[in-house]
């Protein structure tokens, strides 16, 4: 007779496999079961054929790369633990000393971080480009250059590039592309169409939409090149949490409702706002006097959207602590870094600290604010930035 302790880990009770429901099973495992040895020595970690340790995947896991991959147009997906972890397992799996990388001067920050840090001190050189002329980003492709990162709209200062020209001039040199498609969340435009060759997404902003998810992914349409990736995704010990996972699982069937959701109202407060005379500039692809909104039009115009971020560039007569006393008036806005969840954030931002003027010239004096538009209702965060705006006068 099994004694209780025992009892309760090796119960022979196992429950039929039939249920179904709206929503998948968790599974939660570091340690995984092989009926004998034969079945352990036969199973390869590199295929989703089967299950070797929980750090290679799960069905949770496998079930969200494989709706990730199909949300951007790809065939293959890898989760990590943010969006720079994909970025940083891009970089790290593509790149050896003596190698180059070309990184947008208007790029999310923290990649270009990266370059100057770790790729710096791996013997991984990286030159700025100006993502507005591809003729720039054309002369500076060289005989080291293994990859060029891409980004639309630009990080913050919302330009938005050509990408099919940028990706046409590194094809023919033959070096690799990999896009930041987190503004896009595989809704707006497809990467893989224009010739991207890896897609990367901070899973944190609109496929989790609650503020409360750190993952990323990185998806690709080639299987060489997406097995070079697994492999340093391996060595790297790159894993995510199921209970993160379940959370971008129930959150994916309402992304596409979500993003048109922010995205109309983000057009409705930034038209508004062109009509304000404390604003110089609003920078949003989707509006005519932003730059690039042609490259938007013709890359986004079939399906039309344009997401929930856009930003604005103050009149100069308003200084930094005017405008630092306007965001901080918000009552609705809240001061947050991200995007893509409910509540609508504001950041103001030093563009000068951000840009390398000697790559790409930053034409504005006045100082920048970023919004992202949650789902409030936009009457109520109009209201709340006339508010603000008046205290300012």
């Amino acid at each position: 007779m099994t004694r209780t302790a025992t009892g309760l880990i090796h119960h022979p009770y196992t429950p039929p496999d039939s249920f179904a429901a709206p929503q998948p099973g968790v599974f939660k495992a570091s340690t995984v079961f092989f009926k004998d040895v034969a079945a352990m020595r036969a199973r390869d970690w590199r295929s989703k054929a089967g299950y070797t340790y929980g750090l290679h995947g799960t069905p949770t896991t496998f079930l969200l790369e494989e709706r990730l991959a199909t949300l951007e147009g790809g065939t293959a997906c890898l989760l990590v633990p943010s969006g720079l972890a994909a970025i940083s397992l891009v970089s790290l799996a593509l790149l050896k000393r003596g190698d180059e990388v070309l990184i947008p001067d208007n790029a999310y920050g923290p990649n270009k971080a990266l370059a100057t840090g770790e790729l710096a001190n791996f013997g991984i050189t990286h030159r700025l480009y100006d993502a507005m002329d591809p003729a720039d980003l054309a002369g500076k492709l060289s005989e080291r250059t293994r990859l060029v990162w891409l980004e639309a709209p630009g990080s913050v200062t919302m330009e938005f590039p050509d990408l099919p020209a940028l990706v046409a001039a590194c094809r023919a040199r033959g070096v690799t592309t990999a896009l930041d498609n987190t503004w896009g969340a595989g809704l707006a435009f497809d990467p893989f169409a224009l010739g991207a060759d890896v897609s990367v997404h901070a899973l944190t902003k609109y496929p989790s939409g609650g503020g409360d998810v750190l993952m990323g992914s990185v998806v690709t349409r080639d299987d060489a090149l997406h097995l070079k990736l697994k492999l340093t995704h391996m060595r790297l010990g790159f894993g995510v949490g199921a209970n993160d996972v379940e959370s971008l699982l129930r959150s994916l069937p309402s992304l596409p409702l979500r993003y048109a959701a922010h995205d109309r109202a983000a057009r409705e407060l930034a038209r508004w706002l062109e009509g304000r005379e404390e604003i110089a500039q609003v920078l949003h692809p989707a509006l005519e006097d932003s730059p690039g909104h042609a490259h938007w039009r013709a890359l986004c115009g079939e399906r039309g959207l344009a997401a929930g971020l856009f930003s604005v560039v103050f009149d100069e007569r308003f200084g930094t602590e005017a405008v630092d006393g306007f965001c901080d008036s918000l009552a609705l806005f809240r001061l947050g870094y991200s995007w893509g969840g409910p509540v609508s954030l504001v950041v103001p931002y030093d563009i000068g600290l951000m840009r390398d003027a000697g790559v790409s010239r930053w034409p504005h004096k006045g100082t920048l604010v970023r919004f992202s538009i949650g789902l409030e209702d936009v009457d109520d965060l109009r209201a709340d930035l006339a508010q603000a705006l008046a205290r300012m006068a």
